[in-house]
């Protein structure tokens, strides 16, 4: 039997002045046929929407019936509830959505996914680069923007792969900087007679990242074989409480006010105490490191001074093997470790970042010739292009060294000679 021919489908005037359209797209799940009603002020927007639905079914990518959620609420109640979190940490899906809501959802929050165009997302791009923020920031909110409406698309919440047609701003080139051995020693220096020596000479000399030096534990921590060893198996974070209140809420703005509070936590996670959790490295950031005998000679002592601790706390001390605790046991909070870095700062007389120990332990790798490919495996980066980064500030690093040899061999002046 032949197929009988699709007709346009009928476009009619209402009593009421309305424009009226009945448009089959498809079958539903129980196989009776899935029609759109469209209905819009004028036959000319009538007619767009039919010629839009009839474009969406020959494609294949017809979009779910129902009102189309707004932008802010899309994002909000499915996005960062449902999808994100199969793939994103919590603390880094608290930070994207702080991101959208201070720039793009005054921008364009409002508008529905089904009407969104390109030109409503790059608007949010120019706002934030006629306020002066930089391109990072700005690389960082789109990709937030087009990672979600590439699931929109795949939800057929919007009816085209909307994030293919934005233009990707441009962000130049991270300079990466790192602090000069000068500069790490005036900082070691300072550390001395502090209980967390230990702590900031292995930042500098490990090139830990602050939530693995926090989160070293002993029984992974192997300082007395023949062949010592740091194994990287844990990150301290700080967790932000969401809300546990439900359909009844609380009232509260903040999710660590709410009575009903939860802590989020994934498979392999573990709860220390508060918002304080251990979670696993990702990807490549587990691993381990060998440990130089100059380090182990440090943390020995660190053992011996925590061992003393243990022992004249008695029962009030709180054992969780921490390598890195305070006087009674409890694990170092990120907060605090941050706060003591500015002390040493001001001490040392110097500005740097919690995570320059890291960077100068990459760099100055590099520029004692150790190969890029090594010293990606001891810093555990992600990819070999991040590691090849610190290239330009290991040339510095090696052309101070040389510097100070041609000084060294300088022949030194005889009297009377004027040269």
């Amino acid at each position: 039997m032949r197929r009988r021919k699709e007709t346009y489908p009928k476009i009619t005037e209402h009593d009421d002045g309305s424009w009226n359209a009945w448009v089959t797209v498809g079958r539903k799940p129980n196989g009776r046929p899935d029609r759109r009603h469209v209905r819009r002020g004028s036959y000319d927007e009538t007619k767009a929407r039919v010629d839009e639905l009839l474009a969406q079914k020959q494609s294949g990518q017809v979009q779910k019936p129902g009102r189309s959620p707004a932008f802010e609420r899309w994002f909000e109640e499915v996005y960062f509830e449902s999808v994100a979190p199969l793939r994103m940490d919590f603390t880094t899906i608290e930070g994207a959505r702080k991101k959208l809501r201070r720039y793009a959802y005054p921008v364009t929050g409002k508008e529905p996914m089904d009407r969104l165009r390109p030109e409503n997302v790059s608007a949010v791009y120019v706002g934030m680069v006629r306020a002066g923020l930089a391109d990072t920031t700005i690389l960082q909110v789109h990709r937030i923007i087009t990672r979600g409406l590439k699931v929109a698309w795949r939800s057929q919440v919007i009816s085209y792969n909307l994030a293919a047609l934005i233009e990707p701003p441009t962000a130049k080139r991270r300079v990466l900087s790192s602090p000069t051995k000068d500069v790490a020693d005036r900082v070691l220096h300072a550390t001395d007679n502090r209980r967390t020596s230990t702590r900031w000479r292995s930042g500098f000399g490990l090139g830990l990242r602050q939530g693995e030096a926090l989160g070293l534990r002993w029984p992974w921590f192997d300082i007395d074989s023949e062949e010592p060893m740091a194994k990287i198996h844990w990150q301290l974070h700080r967790r932000p409480f969401q809300h546990g209140c439900g359909v009844t809420p609380c009232g509260r703005r903040r999710g660590g006010n709410c009575p009903q509070r939860v802590l989020p936590m994934k498979a392999g996670e573990i709860h220390v105490v508060g918002g304080l959790i251990l979670k696993p490295p990702k990807g490549s950031s587990y691993g381990e490191i060998p440990l130089p005998p100059e380090l182990v000679e440090e943390f020995r002592r660190h053992r011996e001074i925590q061992n003393f601790e243990r022992m004249r706390a008695g029962d009030a001390y709180n054992d969780g093997g921490f390598v890195f605790c305070d006087e009674l046991g409890n694990p170092i909070s990120p907060e605090a470790d941050w706060k003591e870095f500015q002390e040493i700062e001001e001490e040392a007389g110097v500005s740097l970042r919690v995570h320059d120990g890291r960077h100068f332990t990459a760099s100055f790798l590099i520029a004692l010739g150790v190969d890029s490919s090594v010293v990606q495996q001891i810093l555990r980066h992600s990819s070999i292009k991040v590691t090849e980064g610190y290239l330009d500030v290991a040339a510095e690093l090696k052309r101070n060294a040389t510097n100070l040899m041609g000084q060294a061999l300088r022949k030194p002046q005889r009297e009377g000679d004027g040269r």
